[in-house]
């Protein structure tokens, strides 16, 4: 029915459209994705390089993934989203790691491109362009700024023993996963969105260098287009790798191998295990010549200090992405790593002494124990000094 209060739906609907038209389609044509941790000073200058790099040769936004920094580089970055709509914050609490924060910006976006770089500003933003053109004409399927490619530089990387170490991993990742690149540890690349996300499910997300970790996950070849990168330094903070770089590199190349079968975090775990009763040994054995029949003590002393030395490597290596820092956490974590792994003791002792009263030959019996123990003591410790699993 039409009449002066009720008119014609279509006529509303004419009206609404003359005065709310539909929004006119928006293109996006490539995400850039910015793991951060202590990066708020980099962000602002950086966003301004990238946008002076690309211009208008393409539509773009910043996809900012901060591990919670301390330094407010999360605000930073919705400050920054306020005046420019092109970039976007995704805070994560409780998680770390910067190859996980790449997949979720992989995720998170809808541009058919996406690359990855740092905050840091050693990497060059000028070559964004370049690599997006090379995508989008079928040249490569992956793109990848080289530090030791023909034309590239490391001059201002002041930091050979880094350089040295990023050299042996290299050669490492070519021989071990037939990747032909001067840099497969390389941060900075860019690649088809769609091709990152169906790779996601099984990459390993361990450790800093995602690159190796898709190239590796990939069934075929891909093609590869490198890009000689100055690799500058770091405008402002400190980096966040250390020496444990390189352990970390081969944890990745141990999942990729065998984390199917022994989760590569429990291996690690068991690792630092067995190097911790070595220490045990020398500890004891070394008391025990000083002090002569005062073998309880000495064993106590040698459990605290064993213990003590697990908790310190599997904090530097193991769970090196949910370390535990500052004099506070540290000793909250150290006191309950001492007891998650009094419980895990006790669960060893238990089951030894119950199968060898089964009869089962003692060595075996022993060993029962200690993977029981191991397995007990990983997880409690994993939930309750870690952070989670």
């Amino acid at each position: 029915m039409e009449n002066a209060f009720f008119p014609r739906l279509d006529s509303v609907d004419e009206d609404i459209s003359d005065i709310w038209p539909a929004p006119a389609p928006v293109t996006l044509d490539l995400a850039i994705i910015l793991p951060t941790f202590n990066e708020s000073g980099n962000l602002a200058p950086l966003v301004e390089r990238i946008d002076r790099a690309i211009g208008t040769a393409a539509a773009w936004e910043v996809i900012i993934v901060d591990d919670d920094s301390k330094d407010g580089t999360a605000n930073e970055a919705r400050a920054l989203a306020l005046t420019d709509s092109r970039v976007r914050v995704i805070q994560r609490i409780g998680r770390r790691g910067l190859s996980s924060a790449v997949i979720e910006g992989f995720c998170a976006t809808a541009a058919p491109f996406v690359a990855v770089m740092d905050a840091d500003h050693q990497h060059d933003p000028a070559l964004l362009p370049g690599m997006l053109a090379a995508l989008k004409s079928g040249e490569a399927e992956i793109c990848v700024a080289s530090r030791f490619a023909e034309g590239a530089s490391t001059a201002e990387w002041a930091a050979p023993e880094r350089e040295k170490l990023s050299t042996y991993a290299n050669a490492l990742a070519r021989k071990m996963t037939g990747v032909s690149l001067t840099d497969p540890m390389s941060g900075y690349f860019m690649l088809p969105a769609a091709t990152a996300r169906a790779l996601v499910p099984r990459l390993s997300a361990i450790g800093f260098k995602i690159l190796l970790d898709l190239l590796a996950t990939s069934e075929t070849a891909m093609k590869v287009k490198e890009f000689p990168l100055n690799f500058a330094a770091r405008r402002e903070g400190e980096s966040k790798l250390d020496r444990a770089i390189l352990f970390d590199f081969l944890a990745g190349l141990y999942d990729k191998t065998f984390g199917k079968v022994i989760p590569t975090r429990f291996a690690l775990f068991g690792t630092v295990g067995a190097l911790g009763v070595v220490v045990h040994f020398m500890v004891l054995t070394s008391l025990l010549f000083l002090f002569d029949r005062a073998f309880t003590l000495a064993q106590s002393a040698a459990v605290l200090v064993a213990m003590s030395f697990n908790f310190w490597l599997n904090n530097w290596l193991t769970y090196r992405d949910k370390r535990l820092t500052g004099w506070g956490e540290l000793l909250r974590g150290w006191l309950g790593f001492i007891a998650t792994c009094a419980i895990g003791g006790f669960a060893n002792v238990a089951i030894a002494t119950f199968l060898e009263g089964q009869g089962v030959f003692w060595v075996l019996a022993a060993l029962a124990g200690i993977v029981v123990g191991s397995v007990w003591n990983y997880a409690l410790s994993s939930r309750f000094v870690w952070g989670r699993f």
